[in-house]
């Protein structure tokens, strides 16, 4: 996957995150970010990145939001490995 189009679905996962009435909440909480963060940041790629972290973290978000815009459910992970930082994860 190119950085372009990572960004794309990062964006896509931002727009659907919002629509979520009990996720959306979640996400402004474990981000700490604000809703004038949100427009303001919206474009960087650190951002977009930390959207991809905290979709991936439940695999029923994964699935719904690619089910609602038609990505295979891997595409939110190859999307966060194709941004920087996504081939920096650890597990332990």
């Amino acid at each position: 996957m190119t950085p372009d189009a990572a960004q794309v679905i990062a964006l896509q996962a931002l727009g659907w995150i919002a629509s979520q009435d009990e996720i959306f909440p979640q996400f402004l909480a474990a981000t700490g970010a604000s809703l004038g963060d949100l427009r303001g940041r919206a474009a960087e790629v650190e951002f977009q990145s930390a959207v991809l972290d905290f979709l991936l973290q439940d695999d029923r978000w994964v699935v719904a939001f690619c089910d609602s815009h038609g990505h295979p459910y891997t595409a939110p992970q190859a999307a966060r490995m194709a941004l920087p930082g996504g081939a920096d994860t650890y597990w332990t």
